[in-house]
């Protein structure tokens, strides 16, 4: 299953990515967040020592951890400000930190975090505006790596072609 969630304000991006994914059959659950109350991470660490597992805050953040721990893909579409995802769009990858634990291994010469599930949900980005692209593209290379996973790929909103062919399992 691929998992879409829609930061931004635009949900003809939402529309036309799922009628190209309804049209090569592919199973996608769209998440506008608009509306959405989505706090940003606190640091407070909770998810690790506290509730294993479980972020502190409760907001509706709780509703895409949990299909996220179940897709096969996460694909976030985010606005940019300053070259970079807009807070919205960051605050999704923030709170990602709950699957993950505060127990660390080396892989290789780098040091990981050890995943909490069995689950390695690849990552991939859509954005909107005009960021610093090659660096948002190592930027979610590193994310999914962090995350035992791998990157799907950063596409801008005039590229959704592209990131649909890579929706297709």
């Amino acid at each position: 299953m691929v998992l879409i969630v829609n930061t931004t304000s635009d949900h003809s991006i939402t529309d036309e990515l799922k009628n190209s994914l309804q049209d090569k059959g592919v199973d996608a659950d769209i998440i506008e967040t608009d509306s959405m109350r989505i706090s940003h991470c606190i640091g407070c660490n909770f998810c690790w020592l506290k509730t294993p597992g479980e972020c502190s805050i409760k907001d509706d953040y709780e509703i895409i951890i949990k299909k996220m721990i179940h897709a096969d893909q996460m694909w976030v579409i985010s606005d940019t400000a300053l070259g970079f995802l807009d807070h919205k769009g960051k605050n999704i990858y923030d709170r990602i930190l709950p699957i993950a634990t505060m127990y660390l291994k080396f892989v290789g010469d780098q040091m990981r975090h050890v995943p909490r599930y069995k689950m390695n949900t690849e990552m991939g980005l859509i954005y909107t505006g005009e960021p610093e692209v090659e660096y948002l593209k190592k930027w979610n290379a590193r994310m999914a790596l962090n995350f035992e996973s791998k990157s799907l790929g950063v596409f801008g909103r005039d590229e959704l072609k592209e990131a649909v062919s890579c929706m297709c399992l």
